[in-house]
């Protein structure tokens, strides 16, 4: 018998859903890619941590088979209806893991599809199969920028493509130190419009953008002002030079053909280390970097976790900073602009004594530093960014 293209491409996408569950733990046993880091995610939470990626409650083998039937019928009932143009672009998104740029895929915004006792929106529906199976609402997600969507509150389409959409990073309060160390300080500085950057990694006091050495940071009369620069690290040596950022997107990867960005892969690096040559071939799709009304926000679009610091992710009367752990396909709103400018005036005076280090994110790839670690300093990690933010 012979099959229509449109049937075959929707039992790809039926064989390309997300693992979960049993199977999950099977494909980890056996080595398969992938899997075990998000094993390792569940384990995180199961094993009692609370952090940013929820648990997923497990199954009896008949009540799981039957609620697989039952997800295989609806996800079939909902592919059928769809367009062989709108198959082969969702099969793209699904098979690159989000790598690829691929098209919005609208459906009416009224439909939604009941599975067991809940009843969910299709674009959940599609994350739950395609990425996340143990999400449960749609305010567990966030909306990526590059999306028709995007910000679009009521609208008869909505964009159902699971790659256009990240989980959401959710901090408890208080939230678990996961690593936490004293607040790093800097020397007193008088440059004017100035943005900080860490004595840690050995940069400079001040990084006036009309100062620095790097031609890709200067500004040329009429040129949009950039919002924030980028600075790529192996341990303590920085890596090719300050990187500008002028559109409200950027991506920062290690060797992706598709999409624009910062490709860390064409910097030329010296470092030896076999640990940062793997941390290297482990950055892949790398994150997301991007300024939106509230804040920026980082999406981890890699394959393993990122770890962040900032201080506008912590406690305002805190003396120290906590390093949040942010699992791949999550968002976390890692610096909030009104907060910052809020935490450059303390009451505590002693505080006010101070130079103040809130306009500068760090971020290292896959491995983490801090009290739990024998990397105490990010300087020690083997590659990470960091994120200076324009303050004017």
């Amino acid at each position: 018998m012979f099959r229509t293209k449109r049937s075959v491409l929707v039992r790809r996408l039926w064989r390309s859903r997300a693992p979960g569950g049993e199977e999950e733990e099977e494909a980890a046993a056996g080595g398969e890619p992938g899997a075990a880091a998000a094993a390792e995610a569940r384990a995180h939470v199961c094993g009692g941590g609370r952090g940013c990626c929820p648990g997923k409650a497990g199954r009896g083998g008949r009540a799981a088979a039957g609620a697989e039937a039952e997800l295989k019928a609806l996800t079939h009932a909902v592919l059928k209806r769809l367009k062989e143009r709108q198959l082969e672009g969702l099969l793209h998104a699904v098979e690159s893991r989000g790598g690829a740029r691929t098209p919005c895929l609208l459906l009416p915004a009224k439909a939604d599809s009941r599975l067991g006792q809940h009843w969910y929106p299709l674009p959940v529906l599609l994350c739950k199969v395609f990425r996340w199976p143990d999400l449960r609402h749609c305010s567990e997600v966030k909306r990526l920028c590059c999306c028709e969507s995007y910000g679009k509150a009521h609208s008869e389409l909505v964009c159902c493509n699971p790659h256009h959409l990240s989980r959401l990073c959710e901090l408890e309060s208080p939230p678990p130190p996961y690593s936490r160390y004293p607040m790093d300080f800097l020397k007193p500085t008088d440059c004017p419009d100035s943005v900080p950057s860490s004595t840690e990694t050995g940069g400079t006091n001040c990084l006036a953008p009309g100062g620095l050495s790097d031609s890709q940071v200067l500004q040329e009369p009429g040129d949009r002002s950039h919002w924030c620069v980028v600075a790529y690290w192996e341990e303590k040596t920085r890596v090719g030079r300050l990187y500008s950022v002028q559109e409200p997107s950027l991506d920062i990867f290690y060797d992706l053909p598709q999409g624009n960005g910062f490709c860390l892969g064409q910097l030329n690096s010296d470092n030896k280390s076999q640990l940062v040559q793997k941390v290297r071939s482990k950055i892949g799709y790398g994150i997301q970097l991007t300024k939106e009304v509230d804040g920026v926000w980082v999406y981890n679009r890699s394959s393993y976790p990122i770890f962040i610091k900032s201080a506008t992710l912590d406690n305002p009367d805190s003396r120290t900073l906590l390093v949040h752990k942010v699992f791949p396909g999550f968002s976390i709103k890692a610096f909030d602009y009104e907060k910052a400018y809020s935490l450059q005036r303390p009451n505590d005076h002693e505080f006010m004594q101070q130079p103040w280090t809130g306009f500068t994110v760090q971020i290292s790839f896959v491995k983490g530093w801090g009290q739990c670690y024998t990397r105490q300093f990010i300087s020690s990690c083997p590659c990470w960014l960091e994120v200076i933010f324009n303050n004017r």
